[in-house]
């Protein structure tokens, strides 16, 4: 997909953390400049006494349905209250549909999460370094290539008594592309939003407006680009 929101990205990226006992729900629209289409995101979170589940689905629009992307991860913690709880488990699965490209490669994650925070929560953030299994890759020379490795970066900063948040993540991995003569993928989503309900009398519209840049190398083709989108956020 063109945005690869998901991972981990939320109205509360907070909730991303195994060790936190929050829950986060959002929807999320953006018109994309850079293809001239717009794409929805739905992201789920949910803690439990043994870590927290995260799902999101990306759909693309050009005006129809044209594209999209899904990835679960779990984040497994049982450790919570001890001195290494801030370091957990991470299984993950993603995979999707394009009308023009086909299918996307499936991919199964595995390995450690470590995430932070500060004193008062308004700044955190988080590091995965995982093993990546994409099934169905070759090299140049068409010899199999499943084994591959990914390291995820995540972060979510408030500033203005919560007025405006910036967050997003990044991926860097390896895959081979020798359709593009390519070996290692790198895409960062950086987000801006304004928090509508710290107006006076809009506390209950949990509204947030604000951009996205898509950086990324080799990922949708071979090189660099950078697309902006404007965007708008509801969290439940």
């Amino acid at each position: 997909m063109s945005r690869k929101i998901a991972k981990y990205l939320t109205a509360l990226t907070l909730a991303i953390f195994p060790c936190i006992c929050a829950q986060g729900q959002n929807i999320q629209l953006h018109y994309d400049f850079g293809r001239n289409v717009c794409t929805s995101t739905v992201e789920m979170f949910k803690p439990d006494g043994g870590g927290s589940t995260y799902f999101f689905v990306d759909m693309d629009y050009s005006p129809k349905v044209a594209g999209a992307y899904f990835e679960i991860s779990r984040e497994l913690c049982f450790w919570q209250e001890s001195k290494v709880g801030w370091l957990s488990a991470h299984v993950e699965y993603n995979g999707g549909l394009d009308i023009n490209n086909g299918s996307y490669n499936n991919a199964i994650l595995g390995g450690l999460t470590y995430s932070g925070h500060s004193k008062d929560w308004s700044k955190t953030w988080s590091l995965s370094a995982m093993y990546k299994a994409i099934p169905g890759t070759v090299d140049l020379s068409g010899r199999a290539q499943v084994h591959n490795f990914q390291i995820t970066g995540v972060w979510n900063l408030d500033f203005f008594n919560h007025w405006i948040s910036f967050n997003g993540f990044f991926d860097f991995w390896r895959e081979m592309r020798p359709w593009q003569n390519t070996e290692f993928i790198f895409i960062a989503e950086p987000q801006l939003w304004v928090n509508l309900k710290n107006i006076k009398g809009w506390e209950k519209v949990n509204l947030s407006v604000g951009t996205e840049v898509e950086l990324s190398a080799n990922f949708i083709g071979k090189g660099f680009g950078a697309m902006p989108t404007i965007a708008a956020k509801w969290t439940f």
